[in-house]
C-alpha cells in the first residue's frame, strides 16, 4: 500500500518527545517494516488552530499543496494519527476526498463535554466532522471506543490495544547490579519514576511521588527514590525533594528511551500517578522489565495496568492509599516479585505491538481491498 501519514497534533520528528509521538512513530515504522510505502503528508500542526487565524490561510494553501504533491502518486490510503478537539484533522477529510482514497483515523477521540466549553467548542465540532468523514476509526482506549459509538456504527470502529516492543524493554541483570552500586542503594528498595518535567500533570504527578516518599521517610522506611526526566520544572522538583526526602532522592536527568530498560531493571517499584494519562507508555515499559506499578485508577492507566495483578491502582488524589500501596510493594518482596513476573507476561501477551499492529494492518488491507 501507498499510505499518506499525517499527525495533526504533533508531527513526526517533533523536538519534544511524548507518548503520542512514540505511538505515531511506532505505527509509521511498523507499516514501513511491513513493506508498505508510507509518506509523511504534511507537518502542519493543527493544535488550537481555530484560535490562530493567522494560520487559516496556511491551512488552505497546505490543502492545495498536499493534493498537488500526491495527485500523481496513486496513494491508496490517508492515515491520520490522533484527531481530537485540541488538534482536529483539518487536512485528511478534504485531501482524501480530492484524491478519492479511503480516510482513516487512529486514536480518534470524541468527548461531548468539550462542546459545552467555549474555548473548545469550535474544536469539538471540527473534530466531529473529521470523525464522521472517516472511512474507519481505530482506537487504543476502550473508553474512547465507547464514546465513538455515539456517532459511528460499530462496523467503522476497531479497537487496537496500546503496546510496545517488549524486546526493547527486557530485564538487564548486569545493569541492575551496576546501577544499584552507583546509586548506593544496597538492599534498600528502589522506587523509580519517570516523566517530562513540564508545568502540567507530569510535574503534578512527580510532586505526588515526592509527597508519598516524604511520608514514607517520616515513617522511617528505608528506600531510594530515583527520578528520570528533565524540563522547566526541574529546580522546583529538586527543591521539593531535597526538602522532604533529603539524601534519599536521585535525579538522573533525561534518559534516552532506548536506554530506559537499564534503569527500570535496576528498580523495584515503578511509581507515577498518571494523572489524566491517555495511554501510559511508561507503565508498559516498566512492567515489561518486571516492575510492578503504583498509580491512580484514572483515564488510560487501567488500559495498561491490571489492578491487583501487575500493580496497585488507587483512587485519584487519595494520598494515604497511594502511600500505603507504595509501602506494601516496598516491604513485601514476595508480592513485588509475583506482580513483576505477572507484569512481564501481561505485556508480552496483550501489549506486544508486533502482534497488535498486525491486526491493524489486516484492517487497512481490507479497507483498501474493498475499493478494488
Amino acid at each position: 500500500m501507498k499510505i499518506l501519514f499525517y499527525a495533526p497534533f504533533k508531527p513526526l520528528g517533533h523536538v519534544h518527545p511524548s507518548g503520542d509521538l512514540v505511538t505515531a512513530t511506532s505505527i509509521f515504522d511498523f507499516l514501513i517494516g511491513q513493506g508498505h510505502q508510507v509518506m509523511a503528508a504534511s507537518s502542519l500542526r493543527c493544535r488550537w488552530i481555530y484560535w490562530k487565524p493567522w494560520l487559516w490561510l496556511k491551512l488552505i494553501r497546505e490543502r492545495r499543496q498536499v493534493v498537488q504533491t500526491f495527485s500523481d502518486s496513486s496513494a491508496d490510503l490517508w492515515f491520520t494519527y490522533h484527531s481530537y478537539y485540541k488538534a482536529p484533522d483539518l487536512l485528511g477529510p478534504a485531501v482524501s476526498r480530492k484524491l478519492n482514497i479511503p480516510y482513516v483515523i487512529f486514536q480518534g477521540i470524541y468527548s461531548t463535554k468539550r462542546r459545552r466549553q467555549w474555548k473548545a467548542k469550535a474544536g469539538f465540532y471540527l473534530n466531529k466532522h473529521s470523525l464522521c468523514a472517516a472511512t474507519h476509526v481505530f482506537s487504543n482506549k476502550s473508553v474512547d471506543l465507547l464514546n465513538l459509538k455515539r456517532i459511528l456504527p460499530e462496523n467503522r470502529l476497531t479497537y487496537v490495544a496500546p503496546g510496545i516492543i517488549p524486546s526493547d524493554f527486557s530485564f538487564d541483570k548486569n545493569a541492575r547490579k551496576t546501577l544499584r552500586k552507583n546509586w548506593n542503594s544496597a538492599d534498600d528498595p528502589v522506587i523509580f519514576s519517570a516523566a517530562m518535567f513540564r508545568p502540567d500533570v507530569k510535574t503534578e504527578g512527580l510532586i505526588w511521588v515526592i509527597r508519598a516518599c516524604a511520608e514514607l521517610y517520616r515513617q522511617g522506611q528505608n528506600f531510594r527514590l530515583v527520578i528520570a526526566g528533565d524540563g522547566k520544572e526541574r529546580e522546583k522538583l529538586q527543591q521539593l525533594a531535597n526538602a522532604h526526602v533529603a539524601d534519599r532522592v536521585l535525579f538522573l536527568g533525561k534518559i534516552a528511551r532506548k536506554d530506559m530498560y537499564r534503569y527500570y531493571s535496576a528498580a523495584d517499584v515503578f511509581v507515577f500517578p498518571g494523572i489524566r494519562e491517555s495511554l501510559g507508555m511508561v507503565f508498559l515499559e516498566a512492567q515489561s522489565c518486571g516492575l510492578p506499578v503504583v498509580a491512580f485508577n484514572n483515564a488510560g492507566v487501567p488500559e495498561a495496568v491490571q489492578d491487583g495483578k501487575t500493580g496497585l491502582l488507587v483512587p485519584m488524589y487519595a494520598l494515604e492509599p497511594f502511600v500505603e500501596a507504595v509501602k506494601r510493594l516496598m516491604i513485601d518482596k514476595k508480592l513485588r516479585r509475583q506482580m513483576g513476573f505477572a507484569a512481564k507476561s501481561y505485556v508480552r501477551q496483550c501489549h506486544d505491538l508486533n502482534k497488535n499492529y498486525q491486526g491493524l494492518e489486516r484492517s487497512l488491507n481490507a479497507i483498501v481491498g474493498s475499493r478494488l
